[in-house]
């Protein structure tokens, strides 16, 4: 299966540049990759925060949810009951921030705007 032509030049030139060297002197080399677990994210945001946190400005839902996170993996591997009443507590108020920071789920208003969509349609068809 051959490569799209502008996948060909893409290779070609990376191929030239590190010939000529001139990825030799990029900050990070021979240091591993920082990779960051989004995955508390929803989908829809990750690209956005990923955006903001580039920029320097992550949203304060952004810590909270790894926060919530870490809460989580805390409770699940709580050596006893007070541990886990604790944790649980935590747990208990980061959900109340969070929702207090962003009351609306994204995925509910997704939801709802595309159930208000299909309903104006619904109608439509009817007439």
């Amino acid at each position: 299966m051959s490569l799209p032509i502008w996948q060909k030049i893409a290779e070609e030139r990376i191929r030239e540049a590190a010939e000529r060297g001139d990825f030799d002197d990029l900050p990070g080399k021979g240091k591993p990759l920082e990779l960051t677990d989004d995955s508390h994210l929803p989908a829809e945001l990750r690209l956005a925060y990923k955006i903001l946190k580039n920029a320097g400005y992550a949203p304060p839902e952004l810590d909270v949810r790894k926060e919530i996170v870490r809460t989580e993996d805390l409770l699940a591997n709580a050596p006893d009951e007070k541990a886990r009443l604790k944790a649980l507590r935590r747990l208990n108020y980061l959900a109340m921030k969070l929702s207090a920071i962003r009351p609306q789920s994204v995925i509910l208003e997704a939801h709802r705007y595309s159930s208000r969509v299909l309903e104006r349609l619904t109608r439509r068809n009817r007439k």
